[in-house]
Formats: structure tokens, C-alpha cells, sequence
């Protein structure tokens, strides 16, 4: 178990969470939401203890398994020696013991020998005889081919780092996890392979996703970082969404009814005040004081809203393409592709990753029209003709736009970009405690780096969620909140 018992969390003047208590038992499967900012990489890395709360305290197993965001953290290490790095206990045995069978012979004391006996009990109670073994069979289950464990680190690539790290996460079979964005730079094969695997997980599983379809297949409760507390939720993300909804729209209507009381009780009042009935008027104000109506507590939800303006339609058939074909060297990409779009369909290019999905984005871009930039209407194809239609303007998003953003940015604003930047890298150089960097970096508008995510206001579910179509724990809460938001107010 996993618990947390009255913490707070401040940076500055801002409260992310105030006197939280709530525990994480075995067995259960929990996602941590909430908008941006809310606190929820925070809260993560205080349960992870790479953050210490303004106060309260946690109560932690002694092994945790935590995906690790810091891509270039074991760039000097093989890939199959990270995976092994996620038991700490085994590969400290492991490197204390190779580090006693490099002595000579001649050299190896008493001392030494009933050292390594130690080292050996250790090593087969975490299971290090079939260490490799077990790293392997989790990189092969997330996409990395066995020519790859050998390598270092710092000779892969982004995606295939933070899979490398998500296979360290997982070895060991610790009995909690904390997973920060494990479905990041994962195609589908290996997301669906992480969710066969989260479902069988028996321990503390923790996580946080963009994906709400994902959360939804494997949690079985949320913590849902709002009114500066966590409240708990049963269920998957949609659940959430409902009973969320659900709560705050009895409140509003069980105020809405007060309120109709009231007017109608001081209506009353105004015309029998000077009158005859005063004990019913007496009366009558006490019952206004009564049922005074709560103040509900302001959600930290932003509801995004995107739109976009077309200047004119388009012709029927927006994009045709014939024989498009790419190759790197002997490795060929693209075979010759052929398509005809019409307009209004909507598409998916699907596959796992390096089958060429931004490579066949990229050669659909050339000669296009619109927001895309030079580079990308220029990019080389080897085969095929491209042709877009009357009146298209395309928008691209690419996986890296560092171009993009650099082009567009202002003078103030590069400068900005590029003293965040400065100050990570030395943070990353030097090993500087995150809380301090976070605090010193704020003075240049750097704010805490939590996993974007959007809130689905539009989530609803046919179903009751598990247990009974209330969450009577959170509605409960978020009664409590608003009559102490209220009697703050009410405080002169």
C-alpha cells in the first residue's frame, strides 16, 4: 500500500493541493487527472519521493517501479543493463559482485568470499540468474529488437529511449508502479501489449496518460487533482467525468431551488415588514438564514474549444497521388502508393514505429498548399507525382517542431525559450534538486511541467459506474469544500 496522510503542496503563493489524505491500496489500478497545472506530475514525484510536500508525510513501499522522463539520464549504459537498473537491490549485488571476481585470485580474502556468498543470496532471491533473460522478453513486448540490447543508450532514439524506460519501470515486478505518460511514443501493438500486461499486475499501479481510452481499459479508481484537493473517484475516466458532472449539477440545483425559496421568503418580508405580522416576518428570516445556499468551490477545469474557418471549400477530390515511393539507401519505405481522397473522409495512417507513417505524411506534403513550411514542401521523394486539389489549405503538425516554433517566435519570446532551455540543461549537468530549479526557473516564467491533458466535458457513459451512479465519498468532499470556501468568504 501507498498512502498519504494531510499533505500540502505549494510553489510560491500558488496551492496545488491542501491537506490531502487518501491512500492507494493493492490490487488497484488508479490514474491521477486533471487539467494542466493542476498538480499532477507533482503529486506524482512526491510519491515517487523525488519531491518533498510543504507538509504531511507519505508512506511508501520499499521498492517502487518509476518510469523515468529523463531520456539521456543512462546514455553511457547498455540498453539490456537499463532495463536491469529498474530492481536497484539486484543491480547493486550484480556490480558489487562482478567488481570482486575482477580481483585477481591471489588477492580475494576471507572477507571477500563470504561477501560474494552474500551477493549470490541476493542476487537469486531478486532474481538475477534470469535477469537478461526477463529484460528481454519485456523490450521484445515493447517493440525493442533483440539487435538493440547491446547498444548504449545514447545510440537510440527518442521513442525507443522512453520504451527502454518504460521496460525499466516494469522489471522487477515491484509492488507499486508510477507511470508518468507510459503510452508516450508507442504505437498500438505495444500500448495493447502494456495493457495485457497493467491488467495483470497485482501491486499499486499509478499512472498518468493523455489517453483517455487507454485509462479507461485499466483503472479501476481516479484521483482527480481539483479545488486544490484530491478526490476519488470508482471507476474508469469517463466514470469520473459523470459522476463529476453529476455532483456539482445536484448542487447547482438543490441551490437553485434554495435560491427560488429565499426570493420568495424575502418577498414576503418586504411587504408584511411594516405591517401587522411580525412573528411571521421574524419567522420567515430565520428560515432565510437556514437555508442559505452553498458557495460552490471553483473547478480548475478548462474547457478547450478549437475551430476551424475554412475561407472557401474545397473541390471534391482535395488530394490524389500516384506512385509514391521512398527509399533510404537498400531500405525501402514507401512501395509504390497510390490513393484518390475525397472530400470530407477522415484518415488514419496506422503501423508500428519506423514502418514510415511521418515519412509517407511527408511525402503527401509536397507542392502543398497553405501552413506548411518550405522544408517540408521540398522534402525528396523518389517516385510518383503528388496533387492537391481547388481551394486546399493544408496545416501540418510535425513531431518535431522546433523549426516551426523558431520561425514564429519574437525576439522576447526566443530569448525566453532559449533561457528555459539553458537552465535545464544545466540543471541536467549539475544534478540540481528539481523543487530549488522549479522555484529559481519560475522568476522566468517557467511553470511546473506537468503531462498535458485535455478534460472530455462531452464524456458520458449509458451505465451506472461501479458501486452506484454517485460517488457518495466525492460528492460528499465537494460539499465539504464549498462550506469551507464559504465560510472563508463569509470571514471579515
Amino acid at each position: 500500500m501507498l498512502s498519504v496522510n494531510n499533505i500540502t503542496m505549494r510553489f510560491g503563493g500558488r496551492i496545488l493541493f491542501e491537506d490531502v489524505t487518501c491512500s492507494f491500496m493493492a490490487g488497484r489500478r488508479y490514474a491521477i487527472t486533471g487539467p494542466n497545472g493542476a498538480g499532477k506530475t507533482t503529486l506524482m514525484k512526491i510519491l515517487a519521493g523525488d519531491f518533498e510536500p510543504t507538509k504531511g508525510s507519505i508512506s511508501r513501499p520499499k521498492k517502487l517501479g518509476i518510469l523515468r522522463q529523463d531520456q539521456f539520464a543512462f546514455d553511457e549504459f547498455r540498453v539490456i543493463d537499463t532495463v536491469i537498473m529498474g530492481n536497484a537491490p539486484l543491480w547493486k549485488a550484480l556490480q558489487e559482485r562482478d567488481g570482486l571476481y575482477e580481483k585477481p585470485h591471489d588477492k580475494l580474502t576471507d572477507k571477500d568470499g563470504m561477501r560474494l556468498g552474500e551477493l549470490e543470496g541476493i542476487v537469486g532471491e531478486e532474481g538475477g540468474y534470469t535477469a537478461e533473460a526477463d529484460a528481454a522478453i519485456l523490450l521484445d513486448g515493447l517493440g525493442i529488437e533483440a539487435s538493440l540490447h547491446e547498444r548504449k543508450m545514447s545510440e537510440l532514439q527518442g521513442g525507443q529511449k522512453v520504451r527502454v524506460l518504460l521496460s525499466q519501470a516494469l522489471f522487477g515486478n515491484p509492488p507499486a508502479l508510477l507511470l508518468d505518460e507510459p503510452t508516450n511514443h508507442l504505437d498500438l501493438d505495444s500500448v495493447h501489449w502494456l495493457q495485457d500486461y497493467l491488467h495483470e499486475y497485482e501491486g499499486v499501479l499509478i499512472v498518468i496518460s493523455h489517453d483517455r481510452h487507454f485509462l479507461n481499459s485499466i483503472c479501476t479508481y481516479i484521483a482527480d487533482i481539483d479545488y486544490q484537493t484530491v478526490i476519488m473517484y470508482n471507476g474508469g475516466y469517463d466514470d469520473m467525468v459523470l459522476a463529476k458532472t453529476q455532483i456539482r449539477s445536484r448542487i447547482e440545483a438543490d441551490n437553485a431551488v434554495r435560491e427560488k425559496k429565499i426570493a420568495q421568503l424575502n418577498e414576503f418580508i418586504a411587504r408584511f415588514s411594516a405591517g401587522t405580522r411580525s412573528s411571521q416576518v421574524t419567522s420567515r428570516k430565520k428560515e432565510v438564514e437556514r437555508i442559505q445556499t452553498s458557495e460552490l468551490a471553483r473547478s480548475n477545469i478548462a474547457r478547450p474549444y478549437i475551430r476551424f474557418d475554412m475561407k472557401a471549400p474545397s473541390g471534391r477530390h482535395p488530394l490524389e497521388c500516384k506512385g509514391l515511393a521512398k527509399s533510404y539507401g537498400d531500405l525501402k519505405v514507401i512501395q509504390p502508393f497510390t490513393a484518390n481522397i475525397e472530400r470530407g473522409e477522415k484518415i488514419a495512417l496506422i503501423g508500428r514505429n519506423g514502418s514510415g507513417k511521418t515519412t509517407l505524411l511527408k511525402l503527401l506534403l509536397r507542392n502543398a498548399t497553405g501552413y506548411v513550411d518550405d522544408v517540408d514542401r521540398e522534402f525528396a521523394i523518389d517516385a510518383g507525382t503528388v496533387k492537391w486539389g481547388h481551394e486546399v489549405a493544408v496545416g501540418y503538425f510535425a513531431q518535431d517542431t522546433t523549426d516551426s516554433i523558431a520561425k514564429f517566435a519574437g525576439v522576447a519570446g526566443g530569448t525566453a525559450r532559449l533561457a528555459r532551455t539553458d537552465a535545464i540543461q544545466r540543471r541536467r549537468r549539475l544534478k540540481i534538486d528539481e523543487r530549488a530549479f522549479r522555484r529559481r526557473v519560475g522568476e522566468i516564467d517557467f511553470l511546473p511541467a506537468d503531462a498535458a491533458e485535455t478534460e472530455c466535458s462531452g464524456a458520458r457513459r449509458a451505465h451506472k459506474p461501479p458501486g452506484s451512479g454517485i460517488n457518495q465519498r466525492a460528492e460528499h468532499r465537494l460539499a465539504e469544500i464549498s462550506r469551507n470556501s464559504s465560510a472563508r468568504h463569509a470571514r471579515p
